[in-house]
């Protein structure tokens, strides 16, 4: 049975996350299937922009970022989890965490190298993998709570492991790694050669009391971990593409080596303005309790008003919702429909696997205004 309406929007032959971007931005098209807040900051970062634009203009910066940039990011991470890195040699400032995770991976994975991921995982780890010629090796989370089995992990670790990725807080699943899975995490690469790789992107927004498990929390993984992070959620300024790495010195050493063959160097204005927000604690503080609302404002009129089913979300500002009760078809089709029948822009969640995935979930992005959840909700009902 046909349970959408007549098509609105163009149809597309397939669906991923370029293809998404571009009929998201469709008049009336309302894009639940992106990576940024689309939620306004209240710092006004586009006016700080100007004053600091004048006064970066003509300088020299460093390649690795702003001296007081870097020097608020290592006051910070030792402010809240107790780790003390140098600004001078063991953090630096990169285009996006995607430049920072290609640039980990070149540098510190080799050919036949492996590399376990789990999966569901951010589109950007595999193909930076595959480019280096490193083997992924491939974990699944476990349902319904999509947490990792370490014993499997321990099974799949052997003398070519050579990194190990995380995210916590979890995109696309929303699950958040505990200090025990950071204790036995600790446990796997303790006398190995093994490097672990820390996504943090989405530190600040952990709910229902959870909280964020860092790398630098730990002195004996700290040791052997690049920890990669994102301002844009941190600092609330969707949009600007500006990332951190921060490492021991002998890691860092071999990631800036390969940034500087990238181009290493960000818009200086933007890294002058971050350093005067990044240790601002009330835009962070606030972060999750803002988006713990949307997501339970969100989660409330999808149970009450439609047939999809939320999958609890304890971090990141996305959700995962089930379509279960609506239909069986696959993922990419019923994301494709809802785009071109609805205009609703979702990610499907094979998506975020190297192959094809069974599973009926579907990714949003809630970081919106309650007026376009309301909108969004009120398409999905003829579901």
């Amino acid at each position: 049975m046909n349970v959408f309406k007549t098509m609105m929007y163009p149809k597309f032959n397939t669906i991923n996350q370029v293809v998404a971007d571009e009929l998201s931005a469709l008049p009336g098209v309302l894009n639940l299937s992106g990576n940024f807040s689309m939620c306004e900051s209240t710092e006004k970062p586009d006016e700080l922009l100007k004053a600091a634009f004048s006064n970066f203009s003509t300088q020299s910066v460093s390649a690795y970022g702003l001296p007081e940039l870097r020097n608020q990011i290592a006051l910070k991470i030792s402010t809240l989890y107790g780790h003390g890195y140098s600004p001078e040699s063991e953090i630096t400032i990169t285009n996006g965490s995607n430049q920072a995770f290609y640039a980990t991976i070149a540098a510190l994975v080799g050919e036949g190298d492996e590399v376990i991921l789990f999966e569901p995982a951010n589109e950007a780890y595999l193909p930076s993998i595959i480019l280096n010629g490193g083997k992924p090796v491939y974990i699944t989370l476990k349902e319904p709570d999509f947490h990792i089995d370490w014993e499997e992990v321990m099974r799949m670790v052997n003398a070519n492991t050579r990194m190990i990725i995380i995210n916590t807080p979890h995109n696309p699943t929303g699950m958040v790694l505990t200090e025990l899975d950071m204790l036995r995490l600790q446990k796997i690469i303790n006398g190995t050669r093994i490097v672990v790789l820390s996504d943090e992107s989405y530190e600040h927004i952990v709910f229902d009391g959870c909280s964020h498990q860092s790398v630098a929390l730990y002195p004996k993984l700290v040791e052997k971990s690049v920890l990669v992070n994102s301002f844009s959620h941190a600092c609330h300024v969707p949009g600007w593409n500006v990332g951190y790495c921060a490492a021991p010195a002998t890691l860092m050493q071999e990631i800036r080596r390969v940034l500087k063959v990238m181009g290493a160097g960000v818009y200086a204005p933007y890294q002058a303005v971050l350093a005067d927000l990044v240790l601002k604690k009330e835009i962070y503080q606030g972060l999750s309790k803002f988006y713990q609302d949307k997501r339970d404002y969100f989660a409330s009129l999808i149970e009450s008003h439609t047939r999809l089913v939320p999958i609890p979300t304890f971090g990141t500002f996305f959700q995962l919702l089930s379509y279960k009760n609506v239909c069986e078809e696959k993922d990419k089709d019923v994301a494709e429909r809802l785009i071109s029948e609805l205009g609703v822009s979702t990610a499907p969640i094979s998506q975020f696997f190297h192959e094809k995935s069974k599973k009926l979930l579907l990714r949003i992005n809630f970081a919106q205004p309650n007026e376009v959840l309301a909108q969004v909700v009120e398409r999905l009902q003829v579901l």
